[in-house]
Parts: C-alpha cells; sequence; structure tokens
C-alpha cells in the first residue's frame, strides 16, 4: 500500500507518515490501531510493541531499569491491568 494511501486513512499528511515510519516522529496509540485496521494485522500485537517502546523511552538510560520493571510487574500482578 502507498504511503500516501496509508497516511489519507490516519487522516495525516504523508510527510507526517513518513517520519513515524522513519522513527522521526512517534505514532499516537489511534493511529497504531487504524494501521492495524487498515493492514489486517493484529491490533493487539501492534499496542503492545507500542507500549513497550514507550515504556523503554521512558526507562532507558536508568540505572536500575530491572528494578523498576520489577515494581511496574509487581503492581500489575497486585492490582490486575486496570491500574
Amino acid at each position: 500500500m502507498p504511503q500516501r494511501q496509508l497516511a489519507a486513512a490516519l487522516n495525516i499528511d504523508t510527510a507526517t507518515y513518513c517520519k513515524i515510519e522513519k522513527g522521526e516522529r512517534k505514532a499516537r496509540r489511534e493511529q497504531v490501531e487504524a494501521i492495524a485496521y487498515v493492514l489486517n494485522t493484529d491490533e493487539k500485537e501492534l499496542i503492545k510493541l507500542w507500549l513497550a517502546d514507550k515504556v523503554y523511552e521512558m526507562v532507558s538510560g536508568e540505572s536500575n531499569v530491572q528494578d523498576i520493571l520489577n515494581i511496574v510487574n509487581e503492581k500489575i500482578l497486585k492490582y490486575g491491568q486496570n491500574i
């Protein structure tokens, strides 16, 4: 599918889509969902990868990343997924 068609499906211009594709700009959640729909791919998998990138971006460079992720995991186990 041409970039211009995918950009149109996302209601953004082609230049913005190209930046997302090259990693120069972050996609929003609703854009990831729209991409999954347009490309007929697993939305949950794309969202999982998108969220993992967001978490990585937040903790990268910290000296205690594993400790941070362990705390997050403990909270998820304690409170469930709706924290």
